[in-house]
């Protein structure tokens, strides 16, 4: 009996001896690299010129260094920032309400919207912001401009404003309130029957909204849509999955998210879905990312739809956040998705495990149909098609304000309607309006430019008169991806 415990001891001892070694083993190579880092933290911290402080070296140095290896979208979030990140996930978007033409040096108010603080106030389109807080707009650059006007939604702010015809210099205090912005901000119809809604952001109702601009167009009745998603960042998945079930057939799939330690998971159209079958095309450019692609690639996939513009973003990864010890945050790329044919909607990373999870532009997709379509990240469209060029006149009247300026006083002289057209009266009056501006392009230039003039002034009169609105679609009319989506839909 003794002699077999004795057995059963020394068996135990050796498997428990066995099991250090093994472990020993295997955690090796982390005890060395770790050793190797405590002895550079502390050689630095013995012998560095300037004292370094631990957070400096860890927080800011050795942990974004690690991260930074796998994808740039992964991020170490010290204490601070990890709870102005929660904060930020409960803040509510606040403002004043008013749509404004930012130039360097220069905010000009082009709308109120009815029932905010900016209506309440009494600006008015046509109003220009000269101060806010007693900062001076004139001496900050379009970076500047862009922050403090961000900061100055966040409280009470004190504005000086200059109105055309009026001497004296207004001041308003005005107080941010929730306002409404809705992800679907225009739906119109270009041409008879044919419909064009705009989705600037993916958000829990942009579905629904969506749904409603439809049918407010027409509906099944339409013979046409363009879904314009240029520009739009993307948001939360459970929206594009709302927005491709309008168009897409029950049980057709939508994408497929994949990772390295999780299994594939596909999203499929519900069942319950009543998807609209007229001809539809979608508009993307290179700021479309992310829900944006999940949306044109399954459109593009299943042969729904064309797509037009240029070449997507290519966002198309799932980050997960964890909280971590001392009140810190890790968000972590542990997933990307894929549509339906197999494409990674993430362009390739620098470095890092993930890397071999994302489809190669050497493969081949085939649509639902066959047709050929590229892989290798971002949703390449049916079909390039560039914005209006930038020549040198027309970047000196945007960069300048001088159309929003004498729009303004045109608005103060005349009455304006939904009938309102430029006449070549009123573009003698800009010209002389020009030249007293000091901006006198020649005869050849300003021939070869005055049809895009007729229509961007058009477009400014409109925008303080009747709202951006009415000036979006005086602005899609030369729109050359519009013009391009229209001919496809078969309507010059």
């Amino acid at each position: 009996m003794c002699r077999g415990w004795k057995f059963a001891f020394l068996w135990l001892a050796w498997l428990g001896l066995s099991a250090r070694i093994s472990l020993a083993v295997e955690q090796e190579p982390w005890e060395r690299l770790i050793k190797a880092l405590v002895d550079v933290y502390v050689t630095v911290q013995q012998e560095a010129a300037d004292p370094v402080h631990p957070d400096q070296a860890i927080y800011q140095g050795a942990i974004p260094g690690l991260l930074r290896r796998l994808d740039p979208h992964s991020i170490f979030f010290d204490a601070n920032q990890f709870e102005q990140l929660k904060e930020l996930e409960k803040s509510t978007r606040k403002g004043f309400g008013s749509v404004v033409s930012v130039l360097p040096g220069r905010v000009i108010v082009l709308q109120c919207l009815p029932g905010t603080p900016s209506a309440k106030s009494g600006m008015a389109a046509g109003d220009e912001i000269l101060a806010i807080n007693n900062i001076p707009l004139a001496q900050l650059d379009m970076e500047q401009l862009i922050e403090l006007l961000s900061q100055s939604r966040q409280q009470q702010a004190s504005l000086d404003v200059r109105r055309p015809g009026n001497a004296r210099l207004l001041h308003f205090v005005l107080t941010p309130e929730e306002v409404a912005s809705p992800a679907v901000d225009r739906a119109f119809a270009l041409r008879p029957g044919i419909g064009y809604t705009r989705i600037t952001n993916f958000e829990t109702e942009t579905g629904e909204q969506l749904q409603k601009a439809i049918e407010s167009l027409g509906g099944n009745q339409l013979k046409g849509l363009i879904l314009d998603l240029r520009n739009n960042p993307g948001g939360v998945l459970p929206a594009a999955i709302q927005v491709c079930s309008l168009f897409l057939k029950p049980g057709a799939k939508i994408l497929t998210i994949r990772g390295r330690s999780k299994q594939p998971e596909e999203i499929l159209v519900p069942d319950s879905a009543k998807p609209y079958e007229f001809p539809l095309v979608v508009l993307i450019n290179g700021k479309s990312a992310s829900a944006s692609e999940i949306v044109a690639g399954a459109i593009q996939d299943h042969d729904r739809g064309q797509v037009l513009g240029e070449p997507s973003f290519g966002k198309g990864l799932v980050q997960s956040v964890y909280p971590l010890s001392a009140a810190t945050g890790l968000a972590l790329t542990t997933a990307f998705y894929y549509t339906p044919s197999g494409r990674s909607i993430q362009r390739p990373l620098q470095g890092g495990s993930l890397n071999q999870l994302i489809s190669s532009p050497q493969l081949e997709y085939r649509t639902t149909k066959g047709r050929k379509v590229s892989g290798g990240g971002g949703i390449q469209p049916d079909e390039i098609v560039l914005p209006e060029p930038l020549t040198r006149l027309r970047a000196v009247l945007d960069a300048s304000g001088i159309l929003t300026t004498f729009a303004s006083s045109y608005n103060l002289r005349h009455q304006v309607d939904e009938k309102f057209e430029v006449t070549p009266a009123l573009l003698n009056e800009l010209q002389v309006f020009l030249s007293e501006s000091r901006i006198r392009p020649s005869l050849a230039e300003w021939s070869a430019e005055r049809p895009w003039i007729e229509s961007r002034l058009k477009q400014e009169i409109l925008n303080q008169a009747l709202g951006v609105e009415k000036g979006d679609q005086v602005e899609l009319q030369r729109d050359p991806v519009v013009r391009r989506a229209l001919k496809v839909l078969g309507v010059d």
